[in-house]
């Protein structure tokens, strides 16, 4: 163990409850922050309904622009306000994963602690990814589909501010948790849960698993967005299965 003071049950909750207002005061500078850069905060978010979007310009995608309506008094408020939270816990997450460390470190032994380090930057980098790829080709490809979609030209489609920023930020929270896989499966394995028999063994499963959490991410019914999403998932999965085999 780390050579640290003996510490009671009072002293462990005084560390708790000033790591929490660090990261709570933390995390409100940074919402802050995003708060006040609306222009530039929401021409990020906003960019995908467009074809000036640098996917849809290397993709070759047709011009095209969806137009997004407000129908509530106070929410586009609402929307700033949480977009800017959401923006704030992800410009200060490293500082917040680096408190929690701080936190649990000393109660590990020297190899636990070498482990712990590794686990939380892997998980970070693997959520950011994830969360990169779903803003830079997933989501896009989704915005494309179904912001332009009709069963009739008579039909015009009047997309609301509130359906895109909870469509963008749900994507954004499952294809960072789903790029956790190889993360999770290493975990596993060190604890001697899993193996990569195991996993190849239930591949064709994990197959058919995939497909159906791709076609749930995105709710689309052409092949090609389906394939664009469940490819890297399936790529993750042989990831995990080799990073179980170096474990073993």
């Amino acid at each position: 163990m780390s050579d640290t003071p003996t510490m009671t049950f009072w002293d462990h909750l005084d560390e708790l409850r000033g790591m929490i207002i660090r990261v709570l005061m933390v995390t409100a500078l940074g919402a802050a922050i995003a708060f006040c850069l609306k222009d530039e905060l929401f021409a990020i978010v906003l960019a995908p309904r467009s074809s000036d979007f640098i996917t849809y310009r290397l993709m070759g995608v047709e011009s095209f622009s969806i137009h997004l309506m407000n129908i509530g008094l106070t929410e586009q408020f609402m929307i700033h306000v949480k977009t800017a939270f959401y923006a704030g816990i992800l410009l200060v997450s490293p500082y917040i994963i680096y408190q929690l460390f701080l936190f649990v470190s000393p109660a590990l032994y020297d190899n636990e602690r070498k482990y712990a380090t590794l686990l939380c930057f892997s998980g970070y980098l693997m959520f950011m990814l994830g969360t990169a790829l779903n803003y830079l080709l997933i989501f896009p490809l989704t915005v494309k589909f179904l912001g332009t979609y009709q069963v009739s030209p008579d039909v015009a489609n009047m997309l609301t501010l509130q359906s895109y920023m909870d469509t963008l930020l749900m994507m954004n929270l499952v294809m960072g948790i789903v790029f956790e896989l190889p993360v999770v499966s290493w975990l596993l394995g060190k604890m001697g849960l899993i193996n990569a028999a195991m996993m190849q063994s239930i591949r064709r499963h994990a197959v058919v698993a995939i497909l159906v959490v791709a076609a749930i991410i995105t709710p689309t019914t052409d092949a090609f967005t389906l394939i664009v999403v469940a490819l890297p998932i399936w790529l993750l999965y042989e990831l995990s299965i080799m990073i179980v085999r170096i474990t073993q």
